[in-house]
């Protein structure tokens, strides 16, 4: 791991055992890049990787009129340059000018990796990473950039950011802000989204890159279910076991825009950040704006190489405090039990058997504070309503922990309900536009975070729930998108910065708890998968993956979701049947073998199952005790994809590669075929793998591949609709 500054030619490298980023200084002194990929020797001069030559209809810069931006690859392309593609950031200046011209002016290269005041972001220690600033600036204008760069030493990852700073005397306005850019020499590549909606989201979708634009986005307050800012670009031929490919993820949990710009001279640009239709930040004479990290990782091996790095980035680099690579509880959720119709000793009921089967967590979901017993009041109100628990919430996690489990609860802090004591008291707390009739959804306003009176009411209310009673998780939800973002107690011309500052405001509320609150387990939720990013992670090392609890769904869905995420962070359940979202009837072995490879626990009343299937609910608990860490925290593989076939499998290795499990699932089951056969992944080829009473050396489960027949004694009926199994494999 190094970061090398080549004075004569201007060139920056950035290296670590596995790969190489090559930047330099060009000639009109903007920054350009010149390699990204898998690591190359160093040396004096790369600069021949740049182009120098003319073209017709081409703008040149002076003094160089061999030398164009827009036949090189830049570093961070600005506005109104020769260079036409999709630019990085724009600003508008007293004069109503948008042309900037930032040079190179200084740069620092240290170990460690720095903080970034009120957002999320990947940390290191100075043994862990390095990290380049280069500062720039506008000679005219005094506006100075900061392009920050972290490179760590153990994973094919550069992270990025940006800084700016308004060193003039005049105010100067961001119209537009990306975090980071890659600027690849040409477009052999295909685009990988995962999009979808509720109830569906992060379903993999790959295209052709060509000659114009692609995109995702997100207006709607949050990074959204419909689609994930996190992208892949990957050579046409590469799967999950080979090939190239690049993954950026954008650690930010509100508005946002991810494009590929495929030029006409062959060129690929990639650009990830804060979208700028929902976004106008004006900078007074020595302020300063910081925008999110961006996570880029390369790989030549594979897109399970590529989410494996992903996975122990966020897991290692990401997640803080105490359940930082550490087994979650199993739970049981009351939600899909009682919805909002309970008494005390209603819950007590669930939560003892619960415990009878094993479970470690109760949580008691919506419908117990304020006058709430449908959707339509209460929300904002956090008071616990006396009817339902008439000794409020320390009373009743003393009862489950005296029944021997631990105890949490859910909220909904950024909304209201028209019908509540909070918005009868303060209704310009809510989002909405003066003169305008405001949107509803799910019946509820969102409360304005970008205020700061706001965030701490919501804490201090929040805070009395909390303190004196024994509360080990919180279960924070987000029901609706924004719409009508306007702050009334913000002026108009600042009403560009509203959007980007809820979002602070949640992340500070959300420091706010963990200040106070550091054991608490938090899962972030929102309508399930609505703001399932990177971001999240910082503050909850877990998010509920969808409201979509379908054991056959949830295969697809925690599929997609495998790419750019951990297992760890999968909240995962097993729900009832016929399924609330999709009426199906799945068997509780398949709904149990999918949520195994998640956070596992279950929303459901155990005391309406038949005797048999408590009895398989006991054993799969024992099961998930025994293999939770390797299922949360092991080398996960995709191997066969439901998106392709009627099966699916997938599969986690420990780190030594003593153990493995894999998990095997017929979604449809087909007629007058040979048995199933998977290649595995991960294993030591030379290790001899123990499956019951057969053995495998890892080179042929590998190679030859497992068959999927009674003679492994898998007991798994292939020939069945929606039949699974978890196949144990231990090493000699």
């Amino acid at each position: 791991m190094n970061i090398i500054w080549h004075e004569k030619a201007k060139q920056f490298h950035l290296y670590n055992d596995e790969i190489s980023y090559i930047m330099y200084v060009q000639p009109n002194g903007e920054m350009g890049q010149l390699y990204f990929g898998s690591r190359i020797h160093d040396k004096e001069d790369f600069t021949y990787l740049s182009h120098r030559g003319a073209k017709s209809m081409v703008a040149v810069d002076a003094p160089e009129e061999n030398f164009s931006m827009e036949l090189n690859r830049q570093e961070y392309p600005r506005f109104g340059s020769t260079d036409f593609g999709a630019h990085a950031f724009e600003a508008e200046y007293a004069d109503a000018s948008r042309v900037s011209n930032c040079r190179y002016l200084s740069h620092k290269i240290f170990a460690g990796k720095e903080k970034l005041d009120g957002l999320p972001a990947t940390y290191a220690d100075e043994a862990q990473a390095m990290a380049l600033v280069v500062t720039m600036e506008d000679p005219l204008t005094k506006l100075n950039l900061e392009l920050s760069y972290s490179i760590f030493r153990d994973l094919p990852v550069i992270t990025r950011n940006v800084r700016f700073i308004n060193r003039g005397d005049q105010k100067i306005i961001l119209n537009r802000v990306m975090s980071a850019c890659i600027d690849l020499p040409d477009q052999d590549y295909e685009w990988m989204q995962f999009s979808g909606a509720w109830a569906r989201e992060r379903i993999p979708a790959t295209r052709k890159i060509e000659r114009g634009m692609i995109s995702v986005e997100s207006k709607r307050g949050g990074s959204s279910a419909n689609h994930n800012p996190f992208i892949i670009v990957k050579r046409p031929h590469a799967d999950d076991f080979a090939g190239e490919a690049i993954g950026m993820s954008f650690v930010y949990s509100g508005n946002f825009l991810a494009a590929a710009d495929a030029d006409t001279y062959g060129r690929l640009r990639l650009l990830m950040g804060i979208h700028p239709d929902t976004f106008r930040w004006p900078l007074e004479a020595g302020a300063e704006f910081t925008a999110p990290e961006v996570v880029v990782a390369y790989t030549d091996k594979g897109l399970n190489d590529l989410s494996q790095t992903f996975h122990s980035l966020f897991n290692n680099h990401l997640v803080r405090g105490k359940w930082k690579n550490k087994a979650r509880p199993i739970l049981l959720n009351n939600w899909e039990a009682t919805f909002m119709d309970f008494t005390q000793d209603s819950i007590l009921k669930i939560a003892a058997k619960a415990k009878e089967a094993g479970a470690e967590l109760f949580v008691l979901d919506d419908g117990w504070f304020g006058k709430r017993d449908d959707d339509y009041a209460g929300l904002g109100d956090w008071v616990e309503n006396p009817d339902k628990l008439p000794g409020g919430m320390k009373e009743l996690a003393r009862k489950v922990n005296e029944l021997g489990l631990e105890f949490g609860f859910w909220i909904e802090p950024e909304m209201v309900n028209p019908d509540s004591d909070l918005y009868r008291a303060h209704p310009d707390w809510a989002f909405a536009v003066p003169g305008r009739e405001p949107a509803l959804g799910r019946h509820q306003y969102v409360l304005d975070f970008s205020r700061d009176e706001v965030v701490d009411y919501i804490y201090d209310m929040l805070y009395k729930v909390i303190d004196g009673a024994n509360i080990s998780y919180m279960k924070w939800d987000m029901n609706r998108a924004l719409t009508d973002v306007y702050s009334k107690g913000t002026e108009p011309e600042l009403q560009g910065c509203v959007s980007h500052k809820y979002v602070l405001g949640v992340y500070r509320l959300y420091e706010k708890l963990i200040a106070a609150f550091p054991d608490i387990l938090f899962e972030s939720c929102s309508s399930g998968g609505s703001r399932f990013d990177a971001g999240m992670l910082y503050y909850a090392p877990q998010a509920w993956c969808s409201d979509n609890t379908d054991g056959a769904d949830r295969v697809l869905i925690q599929y997609g979701s495998s790419y750019g995420y951990p297992i760890s962070s999968i909240g995962a359940h097993v729900s009832a049947v016929p399924n609330q979202q999709t009426g199906r009837s799945v068997p509780i072995q398949f709904r149990a073998d999918v949520a195994c490879f998640g956070t596992f626990g279950y929303e459901l009343d155990l005391n309406e199952l038949s005797d048999g299937e408590f009895e398989q609910v006991k054993e799969q608990i024992v099961f998930m005790k025994k293999y939770r860490q390797l299922l949360q925290f092991g080398r996960f593989y995709r191997l066969v994809s439901p998106f392709e076939t009627d099966m699916n499998a997938w599969m986690v290795v420990s780190e030594d590669k003593k153990q493995a499990l894999v998990g095997v699932y017929t979604m449809r089951a087909s007629v007058n075929g040979l048995d199933g056969r998977i290649r595995l992944a991960g294993l030591d080829e030379d290790k001899r793998y123990h499956i019951n009473t057969c053995a495998y050396y890892g080179d042929e489960l590998m190679r030859a591949g497992l068959l999927l027949d009674a003679k492994n004694a898998l007991n798994y009926k292939i020939y069945q609709d929606y039949s699974s199994c978890i196949i144990c494999l231990n090493a000699e």
